[in-house]
């Protein structure tokens, strides 16, 4: 028991490196998907920031809530997939609580 016990302690330490890979992937595709879907929506190649004088209020909302969902998506699809993949590989998910991220 010992053996498992310590084996479940290291395996965050394991899942770190494919998190920061997953992740920084799931960012730039993120990122592609703002774009693209901001052209979409929008016809525009740049979307507002919220220091842009010349935007209104409705665009700069919308343009943040359409790319914190798909930052959002893109991250727990990638935290998914990453613990799935230490799981499968073996047999113990990455994280020791039930919780989520904090």
């Amino acid at each position: 028991m010992a053996k498992n016990k310590k084996k479940k302690l290291k395996l965050p330490l394991a899942y770190k490196p494919l998190g920061f890979v997953l992740g920084w992937a799931s960012g730039a595709l993120a990122g592609l998907a703002f774009r693209r879907t901001w052209l979409a929506l929008r016809h525009e190649e740049d979307a507002p920031d919220a220091l842009d004088r010349d935007r209104g209020w409705g665009e700069i909302l919308l343009a943040a809530a359409v790319q914190g969902a798909l930052f959002a998506v893109a991250r727990s699809a990638a935290d998914r997939t990453g613990a799935k993949a230490i799981e499968h590989s073996t047999g113990v998910w990455p994280v020791a609580d039930k919780g989520g991220r904090d």
